[in-house]
């Protein structure tokens, strides 16, 4: 006998159809960004800001 494909839980499913908030979209750079600004201020973490938003845009956030 073979398995149902349909077994999988439907929840992810209704997860994928959210749209991405911009809050959560590129934690990683996010959080570099975010800590480099607070130990060093914004004026000295230009290449972190531009990753961050360089990583928003590739998600379709309009920076």
């Amino acid at each position: 006998r073979r398995a149902r494909a349909a077994a999988a839980p439907a929840h992810p499913a209704r997860e994928e159809k959210k749209p991405l908030k911009p809050c959560c979209a590129c934690p990683e750079t996010k959080k570099a960004r975010d800590a480099c600004i607070i130990e060093k201020g914004e004026e000295n973490c230009g290449h972190l800001i531009e990753a961050h938003k360089e990583c928003m845009r590739a998600l379709g956030f309009k920076i």
